[in-house]
This record gives structure tokens, sequence and C-alpha cells, in this order.
């Protein structure tokens, strides 16, 4: 087999006109007849020619690559980021540097960022979740930052870019909705209370019961870990604390699959006894039994919008002020909630 790469001069020579026409074709260029296009584009495609991207970095001062720092991705939410991001920067002709940080909570910023700026990416994803101290450790790293970078569901503050679900809105439009079926003692189960969205989600439950004249009993509070086992002991608790529950709002559908199983273990019919409302719509929440009404958050899109706020960034450096974009959760309802 024959491995040399084919050369953009060779292919002007097979078709007869110049690299520029060639270079013209390869990026989409509008300045060419529509019949030398076609033409060159079929001489392209019969030597297998492909352009070199590393060519195009020299001469444009781009590498054409992302970094991108993660974690927690066996998570769904997470994971999902990621496809996000993927999908957006191929897309826009963009490579992935990705780092996946073993833990969340403790970690060197300047040897992260560092690795990552080694390979000289253009810009920098962070799509870290915004677990306990971790923002103040990349905040006392962003001085010596290089290039422009994006946060992803991390916490809006000032001069930081950031591209986040309304988490706060997703736990209110959960708990109106309890309140509209005529739930009368609505518990939370929350996320990780050093997670920002799992406080966001609690404080869009507290806010809602407050707005409608509710008042916010501590003891309806049970914290998980985002993991169904927890939504088992969550679910368990509050119902032997509190028997008279008969709605609860899970901050997310993997925690809502396990207190599904206990409730009915201890008794309760769902939804006739007791109302559930997740959060996430992880493609498995429709074949739960009873299927699940949950609070819909599109992260993949986040993530697309991440990337999307970052090559803003590099078009215009000077563009610091841009301002987060903020992506609003839906309701979707199903058998969890509402009694026929």
């Amino acid at each position: 087999m024959n491995h040399k790469r084919v050369t953009i001069k060779e292919v002007a020579a097979a078709a007869g006109v110049s690299t520029q026409t060639v270079s013209r074709v390869v990026n989409h260029r509008p300045d060419v007849a529509s019949d030398t296009r076609e033409h060159v584009q079929q001489v392209i495609d019969t030597l297998g020619y492909q352009p070199s991207k590393i060519a195009r970095s020299l001469i444009r001062g781009r590498s054409y690559s992302l970094g991108v720092v993660s974690s927690s991705i066996g998570l769904y939410g997470p994971s999902l980021v990621l496809q996000g991001i993927q999908e957006a920067a191929v897309e826009e002709g963009y490579s992935l540097m990705l780092n996946i940080l073993p833990n969340a909570e403790e970690f060197d910023a300047n040897q992260v960022l560092g690795e990552i700026l080694s390979y000289h990416v253009d810009g920098i994803l962070w799509a870290v979740p915004e677990i306990g101290q971790n923002r103040d450790l990349i905040q006392q790293a962003l001085p010596n930052l290089t290039v422009p970078i994006v946060f992803l569901n991390a916490q809006p503050r000032p001069n930081l870019v950031t591209a986040v679900i309304d988490n706060k809105h997703g736990g209110r439009i959960a708990t109106q909705h309890l309140i509209a079926q005529g739930r009368q003692k609505i518990g939370l189960i929350t996320g990780p209370m050093n997670w920002w969205e799992a406080r966001q989600r609690e404080l869009g439950w507290r806010e809602e019961l407050v707005a409608n004249g509710r008042t916010v009993d501590e003891s309806y509070i049970a914290n998980g870990d985002w993991m169904p086992s927890s939504g088992e002991r969550c679910i368990r608790m509050l119902l032997e604390w509190h028997p008279e529950m008969d709605a609860v709002f899970v901050c997310n559908d993997q925690m809502a699959l396990g207190a599904m199983k206990v409730a009915r273990q201890m008794g309760r019919q769902i939804p006739q006894d007791l109302a559930i409302v997740g959060f996430d719509d992880i493609p498995e929440s429709p074949y739960f039994s009873p299927s699940l009404t949950t609070v819909r958050q599109d992260v993949a899109e986040m993530g697309r919008q991440g990337v999307k706020q970052l090559l803003t960034l590099l078009d215009n450096e000077e563009n610091l002020g841009s301002p987060s974009a903020v992506l609003q959760p839906k309701l979707v309802v199903r058998e969890s909630s509402v009694t026929v």
C-alpha cells in the first residue's frame, strides 16, 4: 500500500488549477466558479486528499484545538456535557485535548492548566462540576492564564464567561407542579450539598414553597449523593419521619429510581399516595414504573453553547464581558405525579 500523503500541489497539478484555487475549494470560499469547484472536488475525492490541519494552524496562528477539563463523567450530566462539546467542536473544525480530573475537589489548578496549555490549545472549557472549594482553586490560577476560558455549570460571577442550566428554576417548576396537583406535604431529596447544582435545586424548592404560602420544614429534607442507593436511604428516612408526606422532589432521576422502589416496599402507591418528580430526564425515565415526571435539562446544549462562547472570545479577545448563557429546563409530566 502507498502511504504517501497527497499534497495540495499534486491536487492542483491533476486538476490543472492553482494551489490557491484548491485552497479556496477546500475552505468553501465563494469566489470559485461552480464548474471549477465541482471539478476540483472530484480530483480531491479521487486522490484522497486531506487538508493539513498543521498547515492551517501555521498559516492562521491557531492550533484549532480546545482544552477540556472535566470530571465525574460516570454521571449522566457530565458525560452528556462532553458529548455536546465534542459535537460543537467538530462542527467548527476543532479537535479536543481532554483532561479528566480523578478528584473534582482536590487538584492543583496551576498544574492542570499548565498541562492543557502545553498542547498550545486556543482556549479552555472548564467542565468540572463546582464542588466545595474547587472554584477557589481555579480562580487563584486564572491571573496566569494566557488563553480564554469558559466555565460550564458554574455559578455565574463577574468577569467569568459561563454557560449554565438554571437549576433553581428547575427546582421551582418541579415544586410548583406538585403544589398544582394538590399535594400538601412535599419533601426533598437533594444531591450532595457541596455541589452548586444541588444547592440551586434545593433553593428552587424552598422559594416555591414560600411563594405559595407554605412553611419550609427542614425535617422534610434528606441529602443524597446522586446514586440510586441514596434515593432508597433518603425516602425511607423521610417516610419514617413523616408518614403523612404525599409528594417528594428528588434532585436527579437515578435517586428517584431508588426512592420509587422503597416507597412501594413501604406500601405507598405512586402517585396516589406519593407523587414523585425527578430531575435530568435520563433516557430510562419514560420506562420507570410508573413513568417518571422529571425536569429535563439539556446539558449537551450547554456544552455546545460553551464552545460557541469560547470561539466568540477567540474571534474577539476584548469581549471579556460576554454574558453568561443560561438555559432553561422544562418539566416533563408523566405518570409518577399525576393521578388519573
